[in-house]
């Protein structure tokens, strides 16, 4: 055996692996150091537009009252909005110095259809200069016409209404984080836009069922991408002066700063994200151990680890996924729990007809079960062992795959669940095979992309 890190965000605790097991870790890359120094440089030498005092200096000749929006991520990132490597006092602090008081820059939480961060969340999320200058924070609220106007249209998406706020303020900002995503390529730049600032009913279109369906709408893929591409439509007319977003390894240290033009910028971190959580992979195994990272705060989250073991898995393999949900619900909202029931009880194929059939009624959260059905399309259902304390034994009635406390009931922490029930998986398929199981573990969850060779 040998031990190896299962580094979940909130948590992290070392298991024993077979020695056999192959390793699938993303590539090796430099660290940013003197990462302040670094930030406000990125801040001062944009791509592709003017640094962030001439922008907010150019705002207040034409209005000395005006407005500006920062616009951050959610808890389900790992944003460095604090600490050492914190992005967002060199921002707020550059535009102060610039000319704009506190009382004119507005926080803009892009929850998307996530729910509302707490008080005391957002507190613990932020630098504690920035939250003591007393600016106004707002959760964005999908579900609130109050506080939605309409931009336009676009072909795909029909009439796009986005938060009020952000569209009648003067200077327009983005934060956030470019990691891998199982939908839109990659996180943050325009997904700060949409659909973090969108209507909930603007959202539908861009995760239809004939959307997501998509071979280009996964990891690491933006070219012909029509999730990326209606996103980046949508924040265009939106409008946005400075775009700054962060690359950062498999441990969440700053490994870039990218500041600039919405889309030049938000590339450059594209290239530099794939350049090392690309993972070339050839071999194809009966079990992938991985796991859900920072962003699994629930099993709605969970599916951007549980995708990553596609291009590995056998068909009919296994998966073994960890999680550690921290939301208050741990599964997800009504909508969420009802496809996931839907999705047990037809399978994968008979619900994917339903959701593309022209007579399916759009259900909010749906794409996240489109999802998992990606993942049960190649496995059975009860062959993805699911290895969580959070969500309640009686719900994977309810949900698909396999509570691993059926298999280790007595089990008095995660460590424990998860050696155990490698175990367990390990004998049950050496006895089918009739040979050890071919086993990969990605230490990474959800940020190391395993890419098969063309």
């Amino acid at each position: 055996m040998k031990d190896v890190l299962m580094n979940l965000g909130q948590i992290s605790f070392s298991i024993g692996i077979p020695d056999t097991t192959d390793i699938y870790p993303m590539g090796k890359v430099p660290l940013l150091f003197n990462s302040e120094e670094k930030i406000r440089d990125a801040l001062a030498n944009p791509i592709d537009c003017l640094p962030l005092k001439s922008l907010v200096q150019e705002k207040l000749r034409a209005n000395p009252e005006a407005k500006a929006v920062v616009v951050i991520s959610d808890s389900t990132r790992p944003v460095p909005y604090s600490g050492k490597s914190g992005i967002l006092y060199p921002v707020v602090d550059e535009m102060v110095k610039a000319g704009l008081q506190p009382s004119q820059i507005r926080l803009l939480v892009a929850t998307g259809t996530h729910r509302a961060m707490e008080d005391e969340e957002i507190k613990n999320m932020l630098d504690a200069r920035v939250y003591n200058l007393g600016l106004e924070i707002i959760n964005h609220d999908c579900r609130n016409p109050d506080n939605m106007v309409s931009i336009g249209k676009t072909e795909l998406g029909g009439e796009i209404l986005l938060n009020r706020f952000y569209v009648e303020s003067d200077l327009k900002i983005l934060t956030g984080l470019v990691e891998s995503h199982f939908m839109a390529g990659v996180s943050g730049g325009r997904k700060s836009i949409c659909p973090g600032l969108l209507a909930e009913d603007s959202t539908h279109m861009l995760h239809s069922g004939p959307i997501l369906s998509s071979p280009n709408a996964i990891d690491l893929v933006l070219e012909g991408n029509p999730v990326h591409e209606e996103a980046l439509r949508v924040a265009k007319m939106a409008g946005c002066d400075m775009s700054i977003n962060v690359t950062l390894d498999s441990k969440y240290r700053l490994t870039g700063v990218f500041a600039g033009d919405l889309e030049s910028a938000h590339m450059a971190a594209f290239k530099k994200l794939k350049s090392y959580a690309a993972i070339p992979v050839d071999k194809k195994y009966d079990l992938v151990i991985s796991h859900t990272g920072y962003v699994g705060v629930n099993h709605y989250q969970a599916a951007k680890g549980a995708l990553t073991c596609l291009p590995l898995l056998e068909e009919n393999g296994t998966s073994l996924l960890v999680a550690y949900h921290t939301d208050p619900d741990p599964i997800g909202r009504t909508n969420y729990k009802r496809m996931l029931r839907l999705l047990k009880e037809k399978g994968p194929e008979k619900f994917m007809e339903t959701i593309l059939s022209p007579s399916w009624n759009f259900v909010p959260d749906q794409w996240e079960a489109q999802m998992w059905a990606r993942l049960f399309n190649k496995i059975q259902m009860e062959n993805l062992i699911y290895c969580t304390f959070e969500i309640p034994e009686e719900a994977f009635s309810k949900i698909p795959g396999r509570d691993a406390r059926t298999i280790v009931p007595n089990a008095n922490d995660l460590q424990e669940l998860v050696e155990q029930s490698l175990d367990w998986v390990f004998k049950k398929l050496s006895l089918r095979l009739g040979q050890e199981p071919r086993i990969a573990f990605l230490p990474d969850g959800p940020y190391g992309i395993p890419v098969e060779h063309e």
